[in-house]
């Protein structure tokens, strides 16, 4: 099981992603237009970078959603392979057989 602070952190930054999500969408869209002025951009620039550090998408980790490890990720199931392999022996997971000889 991982650290709780490790994965109310992560959520944290779930939620900041989603409310600053328009704002920055916005944001990045202004700065990427080549057809508006230098300056404009610029400060468009200077916007989204006062934005928190942590309303970033990329900042999210990728956590098992039973134990909140964040390495060995299965992104289909949402699980990590340690949690997958016991559920799966369990036959917690639908057209999963574990073979074992």
């Amino acid at each position: 099981m991982a650290k709780k602070s490790a994965v109310n952190r992560n959520e944290m930054v779930k939620k900041l992603v989603k409310q600053y999500a328009a704002r920055r969408a916005a944001l990045k869209a202004t700065a990427n237009d080549e057809t508006l002025p230098l300056e404009e951009r610029f400060d468009a620039r200077l916007k989204l970078a006062k934005l928190p550090r942590n309303s970033a998408p990329n900042r999210i980790r990728n956590r098992c959603e039973v134990t909140g490890r964040p390495r060995a990720y299965y992104r289909k199931l949402r699980m990590s392979r340690i949690a997958l392999r016991e559920l799966g022996s369990a036959g917690l997971i639908p057209g999963l057989v574990k073979s074992s000889w």
